[in-house]
């Protein structure tokens, strides 16, 4: 159960789905019961028949940046830059950014990213480097010109102008994650209005994702893996909701990994969810005990990831194995832009 080699499993190349469905809310959704272990297959869209009323669906409305920039160094040669920070960074256009070059630049290095964006070297970390970037037009419009979405290795292509809009939810509002909260991505405004009107609530909270999110756990014993930090929010209003749901026996239900590290980050051993602003660096494998989230919709994992781990904490890692033979069985997409799954109890 500790042994990164038990959150180990083969995946044919061909499942890994490269181009996102077209029609979001018409992906596949494998239903796991969370107790039972039994499965069962549906469409997305399908997804309020596995809800009732009362219940809280907690989504993540981070916006994904276009923060991959591609340059040259002042002095020649190529280089990438990938934004790790934004929101914390863009009041002074000074971000921690992956740097990659032929030749790792020094501090006072200039690069170029187009006739409107030159960043200069302030700081070089063991891993990244800190740049401070300055231009004549508005950052934020020039990154969106310019940059390019950071799509998964994975996916094994170059991104397009689209996926500036498939590669992010469609309630996403707040600038500064590298990468999609992918379980929200199979979500569409009718959707979320017909689970409305059935008395789902609907609540929102903030988790940039982060690279640290997709570092490979390196150790053997997974105990001894540590989480890099991401910044988070949960408003007031997120917090008043799912503790009256709570207390009126409704049920929390977390829209992907980030969602759920988050909101159970924020919890307290009473059960009751804190409206704050920090740094997350929960990790969750098996052992862990869940103190609000009672079910959560999620896409399907990397093998030996901290994702995977995370979803083995909440249904079994036997269980969480077996749905995903399952699903590769019967040809579900995998990964960022594939098919989902809820892992919650029976209606």
């Amino acid at each position: 159960m500790y042994t990164l080699d038990d959150y180990d499993f083969n995946l044919p190349e061909a499942a890994i789905a490269q181009q996102p469905a077209a029609v979001r809310d018409h992906s596949r959704l494998l239903h796991l019961e969370r107790t039972s272990g039994r499965l069962a297959h549906h469409r997305f869209g399908d997804v309020g028949g596995l809800l009732r009323a009362g219940d809280v669906l907690v989504l993540n409305n981070t916006e994904v940046i276009p923060g991959r920039l591609l340059g040259c160094k002042h002095s020649g040669g190529k280089v990438e830059a990938l934004i790790l920070d934004y929101a914390q960074g863009a009041a002074q256009k000074k971000f921690t950014c992956l740097v990659k070059a032929s030749k790792r630049p020094r501090p006072g290095a200039r690069l170029i990213f187009g006739e409107a964006l030159e960043a200069t070297v302030v700081a070089v970390q063991e891993r990244t480097c800190t740049l401070a970037f300055e231009c004549d037009q508005d950052f934020s419009q020039v990154l969106q010109r310019i940059g390019h979405v950071p799509l998964p290795p994975y996916i094994r292509r170059s991104d397009t102008l689209e996926d500036q809009h498939t590669y992010q939810t469609v309630y996403a509002a707040h600038k500064g994650a590298i990468a999609a909260p992918t379980a929200g991505l199979h979500f569409t405004r009718p959707l979320l209005a017909q689970l409305a009107e059935q008395g789902v609530q609907i609540v929102y909270l903030t988790l940039h994702v982060g690279y640290g999110t997709f570092l490979p756990v390196e150790s053997d014993d997974i105990r001894q893996h540590r989480m890099h930090s991401e910044w988070f929010t949960v408003p007031e209003q997120t917090s008043a909701v799912v503790n009256a749901a709570k207390a009126n026996g409704g049920r929390v239900v977390a829209v992907g990994t980030t969602s759920v590290r988050t909101l159970e980050y924020c919890t307290g051993a009473d059960g009751r969810l804190t409206p704050q602003s920090g740094q997350c660096d929960l990790f969750m494998y098996p052992g862990y005990t869940f103190k609000l989230v009672d079910g959560m919709v999620t896409n399907f994992h990397l093998p030996k990831s901290t994702l995977l781990m995370l979803v083995s904490a909440f249904a079994g890692r036997e269980k969480i194995l077996e749905a995903y033979a399952e699903a590769i069985r019967k040809g579900y997409r995998f990964y960022s832009y594939g098919d989902a799954m809820i892992i919650i109890n029976e209606v």
